[in-house]
């Protein structure tokens, strides 16, 4: 029984199948939590997810889910709750994959798209999961970028939109602290694995560039999924039950 055990509901993890909510989502199985995962398009991933999850001990499931629709959004949290009983935690880690372009090069109807996906993506889900998440006395947490810190060049496109999120998770710990809702969110850097991964494997980060990054980590080193989880379970958890509105950097000193 982990410290997730005792809580009421389920945890649901948007963009479980990718990297980061992969990570997420199992850290949190493992620590006794009830999980329901959300997917764009991967249902292999997301399946295998699920399998993960319950060989743990708990229940899991995986919903199909484009974030853009709301109708659909609110249709997943309603299924979790159902499922379960309540969601104790919401994790959106769902995101486009976006490539690195200086803002002079990216069209408006590209910079509309992706603030589309993420900003009003983050609230199609939070909006109807705040009841549930009042009952339960439960809590958000994002997971965005550590480049609303410090800002890399040709970050814009993904850094500005994730700072849209970022501000509505202050917001949102404002508004529901008195009902005893917590949000946060997590900022990774450049890991191994991820939407980093991703950039490198499309030549977006050529060797040079992954080379002028590690220089800036004063810890010279990547790091990787398994981190955020970390931080992500931490800030979901009882030990964090005075933390809300914060924003934790995962990403080696970077934002220093």
């Amino acid at each position: 029984m982990g410290e997730m055990s005792g809580h009421r509901g389920t945890a649901l993890v948007t963009g479980g199948s990718g990297g980061l909510g992969r990570a997420i989502a199992l850290l949190l199985a493992e620590r006794g939590s009830h999980v329901v995962v959300t997917y764009r398009s991967n249902e292999t991933a997301a399946d295998a997810v699920v399998t993960t999850c319950r060989a743990a001990g708990v229940d899991a499931s995986a919903h199909k889910l484009d974030l853009v629709d709301a109708e659909a959004a609110a249709a997943v949290v309603g299924a979790a709750v159902a499922e379960h009983g309540g969601i104790h935690t919401l994790v959106h880690a769902a995101g486009p994959h976006i490539p690195q372009l200086h803002l002079s090069k990216v069209a408006p109807a590209d910079y509309a798209r992706h603030l589309l996906e993420e900003a009003a993506g983050f609230f199609n889900v939070v909006s109807p999961a705040l009841p549930t998440l009042r009952e339960t006395k439960g809590s958000i947490v994002a997971v965005t970028t550590a480049a609303t810190q410090r800002y890399p060049v040709r970050d814009g496109l993904s850094s500005s939109t994730k700072g849209a999120v970022e501000q509505t998770v202050r917001a949102l710990c404002a508004e529901e602290g008195r009902f005893g809702v917590r949000a946060n969110s997590v900022g990774p850097g450049m890991l191994t694995d991820g939407m980093a991964e991703r950039l490198m494997a499309s030549g977006d980060l050529d060797e040079d560039a992954l080379a002028v990054t590690r220089a800036n980590i004063p810890m010279r080193t990547f790091g990787t999924a398994m981190d955020v989880a970390e931080a992500v379970c931490f800030l979901a958890s009882d030990r964090a039950r005075f933390i809300s509105g914060q924003h934790l950097c995962v990403d080696g000193g970077y934002s220093v």
